[in-house]
């Protein structure tokens, strides 16, 4: 799929103008394909869609398999039964999402549906509901973590009771049975948020549109994940990290970035046939088209920071698994479509695990014109992927206002031109880029300033929350965007992709 000369948008299904305070998988999803389909676009990138944790980062989910309740579309419940109508109120507002208001009332209404759905008669969708929960095998441990994590208010699952937190097996099958009806709830809005994603990626493809995913490459240590399988991770005898990971001081932070997620065993893992790597890669591709692997170089080296730093300055970088995962995933799983995010310190070992498996690496535009030259277009390759800017990164209008005098007038330099339309500029030198792939934030193709960002890495609350209303596109947007696509031969002429 990405061996051809295309283009993509980057957004964030939470940042669809849908009602009910947050993006949905509902009409306003598919009337956004339709709009991708329109310009000739040929992608749809999204953030990971795991349930988040602590700031509502995707980045940081309450498991590396599930996804987010919050992102069903309650109009599709009530039409199976599960809701009576809904009339949504008209105090969201529309160009920001209120995380906490959207999730006291709609997991309200969720938990609502998932009663009524278990209080059915057996049915069709009954049995449908059995088998998504028989051939998912993270299910039981992640609806049992969301049960007991509800029953202790939030608080992370190492501050439980020690026999909850860190339970015999015949202490987590008294849990099942005592929870058995609200891990039902669990389990199916697991079942409804993969069945809507599914029907959402099939209506993608029948387009024309395949859609990139984003995997972390750690998991949150609040996770359950990390609860249920402490062995896979560096945590001492009272399940408390070791080391925790981060990147030293970069483009974004003086100090480095402290993420403090916990390191894995990858001793441990190896000897085990990296089965839960395998498995985990096995449900994203269930879920994508693509799956853009964050963090890649992570898996030749890692940074690793003591778990009480203060900052990510001092550090150490620690041996990842390398080719030895990869070489173990793609005998099972066959083909890998990944694009590799090659950014931050990169060695010539990450170059070489990178490009043994043909995976494209990332450019960032931004990046180019400001401190890392790298990623001007004369280095780019065809099987790579350029970017305007990430997630996060500020809006490229933004970044291109805030811009010194002298880097704007060295961009200027470079490009041979003049003008002020900085976020138009960043767009047309990643559509004329030789790689093959571009991806164009939303926020870029509609020119909005610094207010539409949506994460500042190092800054842990208040991100994650732009939404986009129909109204903001202009009415010639297609036709300026399938010209453009036309000129720099990346228009999809609407060819089908192979639906899963």
């Amino acid at each position: 799929m990405l061996n051809k000369r295309g283009c993509g948008v980057l957004l964030h299904p939470t940042s669809l103008p849908s009602p009910g305070g947050i993006g949905t998988l509902g009409a306003d999803a598919r009337r956004f394909i339709d709009l991708l389909a329109a310009m000739g676009m040929s992608y749809w990138q999204v953030l990971p869609l795991a349930p988040p944790a602590c700031g509502n980062s995707p980045y940081s989910g309450l498991t590396a398999f599930g996804g987010n309740p919050l992102l069903i579309d309650l109009d599709a419940l009530s039409r199976e039964g599960d809701l009576p109508p809904l009339h949504y109120s008209a105090a969201a507002r529309p160009d920001w999402v209120d995380f906490a208001a959207v999730t006291d009332s709609k997991m309200a209404l969720l938990a609502q549906a998932g009663a009524a759905f278990l209080a059915q008669p057996e049915s069709s969708r009954t049995l449908e509901f059995q088998h998504f929960c028989v051939t998912h095998s993270w299910l039981n441990d992640f609806a049992l973590f969301m049960v007991l994590k509800e029953k202790y208010q939030g608080v992370s699952w190492n501050r439980w009771p020690a026999a909850v937190a860190s339970p015999t097996p015949e202490g987590r099958r008294a849990l099942a049975e005592e929870f058995a009806r609200e891990i039902s709830v669990q389990k199916y809005l697991q079942w409804q948020f993969a069945k809507q994603w599914q029907q959402l990626r099939v209506y993608a493809n029948a387009q024309g549109i395949a859609i990139i995913g984003d995997i972390p490459i750690f998991v949150a240590y609040d996770s359950a994940e990390v609860w249920s399988h402490r062995e896979l991770f560096l945590l001492d005898r009272q399940g408390r990290p070791s080391v925790v990971a981060g990147v030293p001081p970069d483009y974004f932070s003086a100090t480095g970035q402290l993420w403090g997620n916990p390191h894995y065993d990858w001793d441990l893992m190896a000897t085990r046939g990296f089965a839960w790597w395998i498995e985990r890669f096995r449900s994203m591709f269930e879920l994508f088209d693509i799956l853009r692997v964050d963090h890649f170089r992570g898996f030749e080296a890692a940074w690793q920071v003591a778990a009480d730093a203060t900052t990510a300055e001092q550090g150490c970088w620690a041996p990842g698994p390398g080719e030895k995962l990869f070489d173990v995933i793609a005998a099972t799983l066959g083909h890998l479509p990944i694009i590799a995010e090659d950014l931050g310190v990169i060695t010539p070992a990450v170059l070489a695990l990178r490009d043994r498996y043909q995976f494209p690496g990332m450019k960032i535009l931004q990046f180019a014109f400001d401190t890392e030259p790298i990623n001007l277009p004369h280095h780019h390759r065809a099987n790579g992927v350029v970017y305007t800017g990430t997630h996060d990164n500020d809006t490229s209008q933004g970044w291109y206002d805030a811009l010194s005098k002298e880097k704007r007038q060295a961009m200027q330099d470079y490009l041979g031109c003049a003008e002020e339309d900085g976020a138009g500029t960043l767009i047309r030198t990643a559509l004329m880029s030789v790689a093959d792939t571009a991806i164009l934030p939303l926020q870029d193709l509609l020119r909005l300033g610094s207010a539409a960002r949506m994460n500042i890495p190092g800054t842990p609350f208040g991100n994650w929350e732009w939404r986009f209303s129909w109204e903001m596109l202009p009415p010639d947007l297609v036709k300026i965007v399938q010209d453009q696509l036309q000129r720099y031969d990346r228009l999809n002429k609407g060819e089908k992709t192979d639906a899963p």
